[in-house]
């Protein structure tokens, strides 16, 4: 079923607070320290007995200058030659971890380079270390193999050079294309430069093209906002992620760097959604789910529709519920029942693995009740329901009684049509597709009533 989220401006402000993004449940503010190499084994051991397929993920975390918006994991570092000794370590790791599965259960169907900005590495340095993956685990030949593209860090070459290599999904950053926006949050970017790699990706191959947009950003208007879209779909990528900016100075340094008097008021920052929202499903792509868009016959809209979709640490998915294995520092992965984040330090991470021990940092083992409670909010996220019968059948209770302390909240939802409850199910309506977030929040065993005082997440708009 196609999905039309509805704008409802009252409502978007009164339930904007700080909640996770759900990515995993129990999300990762969860994780414990101390979690040892013996505990991520026995996640391992039971990951191979399911014969799961694996994801894998990896950080690469090194960008060349700051972006000032930027909230993810990174090294700002203009010698390139800082990267060969975190490849090796990389290798390192990779031979570690594959040594402890069997080789007929190394098969993977989904590989993910993130960052910071994995074109970072050289051509050379990217063919070696898709080199190494080949050489340690089983690459379906039907898998999703996707790397981040930093237009500015890369060209037409490079993007050749990526598809011949086996990528076949590529995620664009873009942001903004407003020269005023791209000051503010230093990121100069050319659309030509931008464009031409989209372009390229297209011609050579390339199944799947992702663009990233964020609405919220300092000097950003309508009208500003409205051209960089009509921009992004002229490209024509399949795929579409317009998340809203969170500026949370006190944790992301670079932030300071921006001026908050510059930033959109909260009225007018859903002013810029209410347009991206307008602008893409005019242009024929269908809502996804969250911040996310796709054309209808891109593999992410059709499993929308056939309730195939599935989530993790990058986002929605098509494949199949796969164990994640992470390389690289502060990268996370989830193996059976437990998740785990290698070492943040860059010098912590080298030493490790030149002492040929796995980088294991934190990690968590799931309890029953975070198993179910996760299955409720991913159904919530990917199908946009919550069917009684399926929740029995994963709990041997009913839903009254499993979210006895929590029915006044979902009675709250409904009256705010937000969801919809009939003897079947919970249905998250048109009204709350925009507030997903807020409505899985009720079903998280890990919420506190202050949360909203707390600048631990990003705010839900």
């Amino acid at each position: 079923m196609k999905l039309s989220p509805v704008y409802d401006k009252e409502l978007l402000h009164r339930y904007d607070r700080p909640l996770p993004r759900y990515t995993s449940y129990p999300t990762a503010v969860q994780f414990e320290e101390g979690f040892s190499v013996a505990d991520w084994r026995r996640g391992l051991d039971q990951s191979i007995q399911e014969a799961k397929p694996f994801s894998l993920y990896f950080h690469i975390p090194f960008c060349r200058s700051p972006c000032f918006y930027c909230a993810c994991n990174r090294i700002i570092t203009r010698d390139a030659s800082r990267s060969q000794p975190y490849l090796e370590a990389i290798y390192k790791e990779i031979e570690l971890v594959a040594a402890q599965i069997p080789d007929n259960r190394r098969n993977v169907s989904q590989v993910h380079f993130g960052g910071g900005t994995p074109t970072f590495l050289s051509s050379n340095q990217l063919e070696e270390l898709w080199g190494r993956i080949n050489r340690h685990f089983n690459m379906d030949p039907d898998g999703e193999y996707s790397i981040e593209i930093d237009p500015r860090a890369s060209s037409v070459e490079l993007i050749e050079k990526l598809t011949q290599l086996g990528f076949n999904r590529m995620s664009f950053g873009i942001q903004d294309l407003d020269p005023e926006v791209q000051k503010a949050v230093n990121r100069i970017q050319s659309a030509e430069e931008t464009f031409t790699q989209i372009a390229s990706a297209k011609k050579n191959g390339v199944k799947s093209v992702n663009v990233d947009l964020i609405y919220g950003l300092p000097k950003q208007t309508t009208e500003t906002f409205g051209n960089t879209i009509e921009r992004v779909i002229e490209a024509r990528p399949e795929r579409v992620a317009v998340y809203g900016y969170a500026h949370m100075p006190q944790i992301f340094k670079a932030q300071t760097q921006i001026d908050k008097y510059d930033i959109p008021s909260l009225s007018k920052k859903l002013g810029l959604l209410e347009i991206a929202i307008d602008q893409f499903l005019a242009a024929g792509y269908e809502y996804i789910g969250l911040d996310h868009f796709a054309l209808p016959d891109d593999e992410l809209a059709v499993a929308r529709r056939q309730n195939t979709l599935h989530r993790n640490f990058q986002g929605y998915s098509t494949q199949k519920e796969c164990d994640m294995l992470g390389f690289g520092v502060t990268a996370i992965g989830k193996i059976g029942n437990i998740f785990y984040q290698n070492l943040k330090s860059e010098k912590d991470y080298l030493d490790c693995l030149k002492d040929e021990r796995l980088p294991i940092n934190k990690g968590y083992r799931m309890t029953r009740d975070d198993r179910i409670r996760g299955q409720v909010i991913m159904s919530l996220m990917c199908h946009g329901y919550l069917d009684f019968d399926y929740f029995e059948s994963i709990s041997q209770s009913r839903l009254t009684d499993y979210f006895s302390n929590v029915l006044d909240d979902i009675d709250s939802l409904e009256r705010d049509g937000l969801i919809e409850v009939d003897s079947r199910r919970i249905a998250v309506t048109s009204v709350g597709q925009l507030l997903l977030r807020n409505i899985c929040n009720v079903f998280d065993g890990y919420r506190k009533p202050s949360e909203s005082k707390q600048r631990i997440h990003a705010l839900s708009i």
